[in-house]
C-alpha cells in the first residue's frame, strides 16, 4: 500500500483566499483534503467553490468545521479581526483545535495573538510562507514552523501536503515570525539592487535580456532579481506578489532592527524605495514595479 493510502485527511479552514491562501486552498483540494474557506471577496471564494471548497460567510462561521483553522490575511489588524474581532473565530473555536498563522507580520503580533488562543485552550503554529502563488499551488513553497512539537506532529501529514520544504525552527512561537522577517529584508534588499542595476543597465544602453542573462550566471545572481526583473523587462507588472507587501514586510524588519539597537543600512535603503513606489502608485502592482520606479 503506498504512503498517500496511509494519511487520514480531516477538513481544512483557510481564512483569507487570495494569491497564496487560494493556492494553497487549490492545492489541498487536488491532494483529497476537504477545504472550507472564507475571504472578504466573493470573487476568490466563488472560484474555489467551483473545485469543491465550502465557503462560510465569516470566520465565525467556520470555526466549527475544522480542526485546524489557517490564518491567510495580509497583516497583523487582519489577523486579529478574523480571531478576535466581532465575526471572530477564537471564540467559537473549541479547546485541541489548531490555528495556523502564515501572515508576514511582527513576533510581537504572532506572540499576542497565541497567548490569547492558549487562554481558550487552542494550539498556534507559527508558520510564516515563501515562494508565491504558484509553490503554494504545487507544494513546493517554504514553511517555517515553529510551535509545540506536539502540535507539529499531529498536524505533519498535512505539513508535507503544504510544503515540501519544511524548516522546523523552534518550538518558540514568534521564532518563524522573526525567520520570515530576515529573509524578507533580505529579498527587498536583493529586488531593489536588482531593480537599480537594471535601470543602470538600460541607461548604458545595454540589452536587458542579456544582461540578465548573464548576471543569473554570475556573481551577482539571486532568485528574487532574476524572477522580478524577467517579468519587469517585459514591462509585464501584473500581481503576483503586490508591492505593498515588500514594503510592509521591510518595514516591520527595520523596526525589529531598530528595537533591537541594530544597525541596518540597507535594509533602510530598501525599505525606502518600497515606500517611494507604494507613493508613486505601484502599491498593487507586483512587486516587480520597483524597476518601473527607478527607471525615473
Amino acid at each position: 500500500m503506498g504512503k498517500s493510502a496511509l494519511i487520514m485527511t480531516y477538513p481544512i479552514g483557510i481564512i483569507g483566499v487570495g494569491n497564496m491562501g487560494g493556492a494553497m486552498a487549490s492545492n489541498l483540494m487536488s491532494q483529497g483534503w476537504p477545504v472550507h474557506v472564507c475571504d472578504i471577496d466573493d470573487n476568490k471564494t466563488r472560484v474555489l467553490s467551483q473545485l469543491g471548497a465550502v465557503v462560510h460567510a465569516n470566520p465565525r462561521d467556520i470555526a466549527n468545521h475544522t480542526p485546524l483553522l489557517i490564518i491567510c490575511v495580509v497583516d497583523a489588524a487582519q489577523t486579529k479581526d478574523v480571531l478576535f474581532g466581532a465575526h471572530g473565530a477564537a471564540m467559537h473555536l473549541k479547546a485541541g483545535q489548531t490555528v495556523m498563522l502564515c501572515p508576514t507580520i511582527a513576533p510581537a503580533d504572532v506572540e499576542y495573538c497565541a497567548n490569547k488562543l492558549s487562554e481558550l485552550g487552542i494550539e498556534t503554529i507559527d508558520a510564516p510562507m515563501s515562494g508565491g502563488p504558484a509553490r503554494a499551488r504545487d507544494g513546493s513553497m517554504s514553511l517555517m514552523l515553529a510551535g509545540n512539537d506536539t502540535v507539529y506532529a499531529k498536524h505533519q501529514d498535512l505539513i508535507a501536503v503544504l510544503s515540501n520544504q519544511v524548516f522546523r525552527i523552534s518550538q518558540r512561537v514568534g521564532d518563524g515570525a522573526k525567520t520570515k522577517l530576515v529573509n524578507n529584508l533580505l529579498a527587498s534588499i536583493n529586488l531593489a539592487g536588482a531593480a537599480e542595476v537594471m535601470g543602470l543597465a538600460e541607461k548604458m544602453g545595454l540589452d536587458l535580456s542579456t544582461t540578465l542573462n548573464v548576471i543569473e550566471h554570475s556573481s551577482g545572481q539571486s532568485w528574487i532579481g532574476s524572477d522580478r526583473m524577467r517579468r519587469a523587462i517585459v514591462n509585464d507588472y501584473e500581481p503576483r506578489a503586490h508591492t505593498t507587501l515588500l514594503a510592509k514586510d521591510s518595514k516591520l524588519a527595520v523596526q525589529s532592527a531598530n528595537h533591537l539597537n541594530y544597525q541596518s543600512p540597507l535594509g533602510q535603503v530598501a525599505m525606502a524605495t518600497f515606500a517611494r513606489a507604494v507613493e508613486h502608485g505601484y502599491a498593487n502592482l507586483d512587486d516587480a514595479s520597483l524597476f518601473k520606479l527607478l527607471q525615473k
